[in-house]
């Protein structure tokens, strides 16, 4: 599932290629990933109209047209955008296309159909309801640690919940707790002040990190959690081995003996 990197990655993509661009035609190939719409609204919502800009909120991807609506791009497991020219270039599981006046077509390529596309007229009220919160790359340490307080559940748990902080997935979650050491299972109300903060500033290193990187798993760095998540490999420290639990309702990697349980007495 494309986290917070990733999106931001799609959004530079997107603003790179698809911006100030009149749409001349919209063909849509499938349209059960379009959530509000068929094809046909679909098709007469977009025809016609230009992108002028977008924002990422978490893992969510706003684009802003000339009509002041909104649509939202949510890439699920497969979602992909190609910025192309021939129609050879046409990937396999194109589910609809946006072909521009400069005769260049953005296409939407999700071969699992995961990805929800809506339109959006009110994009106020969208975001109030949706409750969607805080971007992660956005969200102040203050209101970091505020929201923390007095919670029972998991660390694991308070990261992933994107009505707290949006944009942080399982991946990521995981090495912020390896990096500092914080068992996943741990109650956030019971983690030190000062181990709260270094999460913190590691989430957004992490984050900026793999932004960086384009979100190429390739590219990330050497000593990254993410290079060994899997069970039984040692640890580099030799300190245990990797162990994986259902925490946060998520598959979690972590290190016993290594990450510290805190937890309320």
């Amino acid at each position: 599932m494309p986290e917070l990197p990733e999106v931001e990655t799609f959004k530079k993509y997107f603003d790179g290629t698809s911006l100030n661009q009149k749409i001349e035609r919209v063909v849509v190939n499938d349209d059960k990933i379009i959530r509000n719409l068929n094809g046909d609204e679909f098709v007469n919502k977009l025809t016609g109209r230009t992108f002028l800009d977008s924002f990422r909120r978490g893992k969510y991807l706003f684009a802003r047209m000339d009509n002041d609506e909104y649509l939202l791009l949510h890439f699920g497991m497969t979602g992909d955008l190609n910025y192309y020219e021939l129609e050879e270039d046409r990937t396999k599981h194109e589910r609809f296309v946006f072909y521009f006046n400069n005769h260049q077509r953005l296409g939407f390529d999700c071969p699992r159909k995961f990805a929800r596309i809506n339109y959006i007229e009110n994009i106020k009220e969208y975001i109030a309801k949706s409750g969607l919160g805080k971007d992660a790359l956005v969200i102040t340490e203050a209101e970091f640690l505020a929201a923390t307080k007095a919670k029972k559940g998991s660390i694991k748990g308070f990261l992933l919940n994107q009505k707290i902080l949006a944009g942080v997935g399982n991946l990521y979650a995981d090495e912020v707790c390896y990096k500092t050491r914080i068992h996943p299972g741990s109650q956030t109300g019971a983690i030190p002040t000062k181990k709260l903060k270094e999460a913190f500033a590691t989430m957004q290193d992490i984050l900026n990190t793999a932004i960086k990187r384009s979100a190429y798993y390739k590219e990330y760095p050497d000593n990254w959690f993410f290079e060994w998540r899997k069970e039984g490999t040692p640890a580099p420290n030799g300190k245990g081995v990797v162990t994986w639990d259902k925490i946060g309702g998520r598959t979690t990697y972590f290190f016993p003996n290594y990450q510290r349980l805190y937890s309320f007495k």
